[in-house]
């Protein structure tokens, strides 16, 4: 599943649609009438977290790339795309991903302050909420989307490795300093997750994902499904505390 970083990448990279009109759309999705988009002008191109949004004069479409969602530009897979959209300078399409139509001001839809990446970003808003559920794992919090949105599961280990938190943490026995580095530190991975997949470079980078030995204390990492949330978690026994 596409991180927070990675959506901002392809919002990045299709910025020349904005402003243009749609010439043709096409695709398998049943949740958009494909013909009334033909004609219609693209006014802006925004993400939040996960969620990547093409919006027009009355409404958005939103994009989620669930686990295995791709997507290309100005080229085309061999699959059936869920969404095709040509323009007169290029064509957006995409593939194996979730579509729903946003009616609504996204404004209203979206707490932009709840985005790790987002100008709009609130550390204490975030500090606020992760108080207010004490008994939560620090693992599932992480992974939590109205708390910090755009986190995802290799962001998740690689945070708690580098502020050395047990992930089976409860976020109520965490030390203030510690809570605030959580906080702080799930941000600044996300934008050095940004310029190292930029610089497809990120794999070189991770120090505890997918990775055999802890480099601080030279022992096998443990690999473990954990959480409500029950996803690939890698921690060190000797380094990352437990406060539970």
């Amino acid at each position: 599943m596409p991180e927070g970083p990675s959506i901002v990448i392809l919002k990045e990279a299709v910025m020349q649609f904005k402003g243009k009109k749609v010439l043709e759309a096409s695709g398998n999705t049943k949740l958009l009438n494909l013909p009334s988009l033909e004609g219609q002008t693209v006014t802006d191109i925004r993400s939040w977290g996960k969620h990547f949004l093409i919006s027009f004069k009355t409404f958005s479409i939103r994009i989620h790339f669930l686990l295995f969602g791709t997507y290309r530009i100005n080229e085309k897979k061999d699959a059936k795309p869920r969404l095709s959209l040509r323009f007169s300078n290029g064509e957006m399409n995409f593939y194996t991903c979730s579509i729903k139509l946003i009616e609504e001001d996204l404004d209203k839809v979206y707490d932009w302050s709840g985005d790790t990446m987002n100008k709009k970003w609130s550390p204490a808003k975030a500090l606020e909420k992760l108080k207010a559920q004490p008994d939560t794992l620090v693992c599932d919090a992480l992974l939590n989307q109205d708390i910090f949105a755009g986190v995802g599961n290799i962001i998740k280990n690689e945070v708690l490795f580098r502020i050395k938190v047990h992930p089976l943490s409860t976020l109520g026995e965490l030390p203030a300093a510690k809570l605030k580095a959580l906080v702080k530190e799930a941000v600044t991975y996300s934008f050095e997750f940004l310029e190292w997949k930029k610089e497809f470079t990120l794999k070189k980078h991770w120090l505890v994902y997918n990775q055999k030995i802890c480099p601080r204390d030279k022992v096998p990492f443990t690999r473990k499904n954990l959480g409500r949330t029950n996803r690939k978690t890698f921690f060190c026994g000797e380094c990352q505390v437990l406060y539970s």
